[in-house]
């Protein structure tokens, strides 16, 4: 078998040629299928397949997928957060439509190839926006890899995996908001170790040349030392305060 990305994947079963693929294919190339049905199952969420003998439709299935709570949980806490969620998908836009009212999406892309989830990324960024990619399966490596953040989900392929910065090892989408919130921390500690350290240089280095000297404020080089190891002592401790934080499963 061979997948073909965007498409479907072929293969050969005792010297006949088979294809499964999806609607957009059979559209492009002019081959005839029973589209009312299919739209009629792709508006309740499902992902509709064909199985094609050359150019002959020999049967049609539907498969949708249960959406996860955390799933939900995880649209809501972006938004709180002020970052908009935006789904990219290969599906048809009737079943994307679907899963994005349920979801709560206000924006959302369908029917795409992966080099189309490349170049809408790339568009976002050229816009000035810091992108986060989630994905799982071989046709979202390269989009992970575009991304400002790749984030692969755990049971996803190992193309995806290799192309992300992060992985889910437990697969909830949920644990993306607890990332997103160790960013948060982890950068505001950053700040404060710097502000503390550049402070501490700023008044100390001063003292240490002989600068208030004329004053007869002067820094004993031994009470300098004492001073710079305890800055360094207070800046890990304010770093050791991550380690307490429960960010689960990330």
């Amino acid at each position: 078998s061979q997948n073909i990305p965007g498409v479907g994947i072929s293969g050969n079963i005792d010297g006949t040629d088979y294809m499964i693929v999806n609607g957009n294919y059979l559209t492009k190339q002019g081959i005839r299928f029973d589209k009312a049905t299919a739209d009629k199952w792709a508006a309740k969420g499902n992902s509709v397949s064909f199985l094609l003998q050359g150019t002959q439709v020999q049967g049609m299935v539907a498969e949708g997928d249960t959406i996860k709570a955390s799933a939900k949980e995880l649209i809501s806490g972006l938004q709180r957060r002020g970052i908009t969620p935006v789904m990219l998908t290969g599906d048809n836009p009737k079943a994307a439509e679907h899963v994005a009212n349920l979801l709560g999406l206000t924006e959302f892309h369908a029917g795409l190839l992966p080099d189309d989830k490349q170049k809408i990324i790339a568009d976002y960024q050229a816009k000035g926006n810091h992108v986060i990619m989630v994905g799982d399966g071989v046709n979202d490596a390269p989009s992970l890899a575009a991304a400002d953040i790749g984030i692969a989900i755990g049971a996803g392929t190992d193309v995806a995996i290799d192309s992300a910065d992060v992985v889910l090892v437990k697969s909830e989408p949920s644990d993306i908001l607890h990332f997103l919130d160790l960013a948060k921390i982890t950068n505001r500690k950053m700040v404060q170790n710097l502000w503390w350290g550049a402070g501490y240089n700023i008044v100390a280095i001063p003292l240490a040349a002989g600068v208030l000297s004329f004053m007869g404020i002067t820094l004993d080089p031994a009470v300098g030392a004492v001073a710079m190891a305890m800055s360094s002592i207070i800046v890990a401790i304010n770093a050791m305060g991550l380690t307490g934080k429960k960010i689960k499963n990330v």
